[in-house]
């Protein structure tokens, strides 16, 4: 166990990179395509995603374009929106339960579930041979909430915190407890962003009733301390 006296892995800066994030998050921002993605599966029961499917799928999609997954070569740019279809599927087969887990739950039997669910999504909706850890991460970030996005600038903020414990180049049960590690060493900060910063509602622009959850607040500080 982790001994949380020593808080090894306490940063001072993450109110100021949370808030620096935030002021890129207009409404008609790309960032916010989060939001709406988040917004728009979070509350939603199976039947509401599978009625609109076009809907789900077109969410899904254009969000993963905003957040970068269809540009270069990215295998996705072969592909409409009709692709996602499978995933809406899979996504609306599983239990609700699954929208609560956050890394302060992050038990062994979550941790379990999470590397099952990574590898179902990336069944579904990657090419063989094709990268996966970014998009795949990503797509769990905006459909659940409940791990960071593992992309090139997270990587190198948090293989730089944990200083070659962990390399953060898969989603496993080693990076998955070590970003638990992270959250206990800097709880009272990312539970303050959790609970005053919420998901915009499409309609509105404005706030929705749904926190971000204390994932997303690590994912935005990875993100934003990550060399540009």
């Amino acid at each position: 166990m982790q001994n949380q006296t020593i808080m090894k892995y306490y940063q001072d800066d993450i109110d100021d990179l949370v808030a620096e994030f935030q002021r890129e998050n207009a409404p008609t921002d790309r960032y916010a395509s989060f939001d709406y993605c988040y917004h728009y599966f979070h509350p939603l029961t199976s039947t509401d995603l599978l009625d609109d499917i076009e809907k789900s799928c077109l969410t899904i999609g254009f969000y993963l374009a905003s957040w970068g997954m269809l540009r270069g070569s990215s295998f996705l740019l072969s592909h409409s929106a009709k692709y996602y279809e499978p995933l809406i599927k899979y996504i609306a087969e599983l239990d609700k339960s699954v929208w609560d887990i956050d890394v302060d739950d992050f038990s062994d039997e979550n941790i379990k579930l999470i590397c099952a669910i990574y590898k179902d999504i990336k069944d579904i909706i990657v090419n063989n041979g094709s990268s996966h850890l970014t998009l795949v991460t990503k797509t769990l970030l905006g459909v659940f909430g409940f791990v960071p996005a593992f992309d090139q600038y997270f990587g190198d903020t948090f293989r730089g915190i944990f200083k070659g414990e962990c390399g953060f180049r898969s989603v496993d049960s080693k990076s998955l407890t070590c970003i638990r590690y992270f959250y206990e060493d800097n709880r009272d900060v990312i539970d303050r962003r959790s609970s005053t910063i919420f998901a915009r509602d499409f309609l509105t622009g404005g706030d929705s009733n749904i926190n971000y959850s204390k994932a997303k607040i690590i994912d935005m500080y990875g993100f934003s301390k990550g060399p540009k």
